[in-house]
C-alpha cells in the first residue's frame, strides 16, 4: 500500500514542471526523441544516485553542511547558466538540425540530464525529506528507501516518455524554424533565470 502511496505522490512530483522538463523538452525539440530520452536517463541515474545516498546518509552530510550545500548550489547555478547561455546562442545562431539529419551523439543530452540533476541540491535536500516519509515502519530502512528510489525513477522514467512521445508528435508545428528558434530562446532564458534564482536563494 505504501508503494502505491508513493507512486502517486511521484506522478505528482514529476508533472510539477522544472528544469529537468525544460531540458528534456530543448532536447528532444533540437535533435528527436533518442536526444530526449537520453537526457531522461541522464536525469534519472542522477534522481537514482541522490535515492541511494538518502539510503546510505550521504544525502544528510550535504544537507548537514552549509558549506558543501553552497558548493553545489553554485555549481548548479553555473550549469544552468551555461546551458541557457548555450540555447540563446543556438537561437542566435540558428535552429538545429531537425530529426532524421545528422546531429551529435547521445553522450552530451545523457550528461545534460545527469549534470543537471547532479548539480542541485535542491534534488539532495528533496530525497532527504521525501524519501523517508514512505518508509513503514518497522521495515529495513536503507532497503526500503533503494526500492522507493526505484520506483521514483520508473515513475519519472513513463512521465517523460509521455512528454517526450507528445513533443515529437507536436514536432511538425514546434519544428518549424521561426517556433524552434522562439522556443530556444524562452528555454534559455529560463535555465538562465533558475540558474540566477539557485544562486542568490538560501536553504
Amino acid at each position: 500500500m505504501y508503494l502505491l502511496a508513493f507512486a502517486g505522490a511521484c506522478v505528482l512530483v514529476a508533472m510539477a514542471p522544472g528544469v529537468s522538463t525544460a531540458v528534456i523538452m530543448r532536447q528532444t525539440l533540437r535533435a528527436g526523441r533518442a536526444s530526449g530520452l537520453a537526457a531522461t536517463l541522464g536525469n534519472e541515474t542522477g534522481i537514482l544516485l541522490w535515492g541511494l545516498g538518502a539510503a546510505s546518509g550521504l544525502s544528510a552530510l550535504l544537507v548537514a553542511s552549509q558549506l558543501a550545500y553552497d558548493v553545489m548550489r553554485v555549481v548548479g547555478a553555473v550549469v544552468l547558466v551555461v546551458m541557457g547561455a548555450q540555447a540563446l546562442w543556438q537561437a542566435r545562431k540558428g535552429v538545429p538540425p531537425a530529426e532524421g539529419e545528422v546531429v551529435p551523439g547521445l553522450r552530451g543530452p545523457y550528461l545534460a540530464g545527469l549534470g543537471t540533476c547532479l548539480a542541485n541540491p535542491k534534488a539532495a535536500v528533496f530525497a532527504m525529506s521525501f524519501l523517508p516519509q514512505f518508509v513503514p515502519a518497522g521495515r529495513n530502512v536503507p532497503l526500503t528507501l533503494v526500492t522507493l528510489a526505484l520506483v521514483w525513477v520508473l515513475v519519472d522514467l513513463l512521465w517523460y516518455t509521455l512528454i517526450i512521445w507528445a513533443v515529437a508528435r507536436a514536432k511538425a508545428w514546434l519544428g518549424r524554424p521561426a517556433v524552434r528558434r522562439r522556443l530556444e530562446q524562452v528555454s534559455g532564458v529560463v535555465l538562465i533565470g533558475l540558474g540566477v534564482r539557485l544562486a542568490v536563494e538560501s536553504r
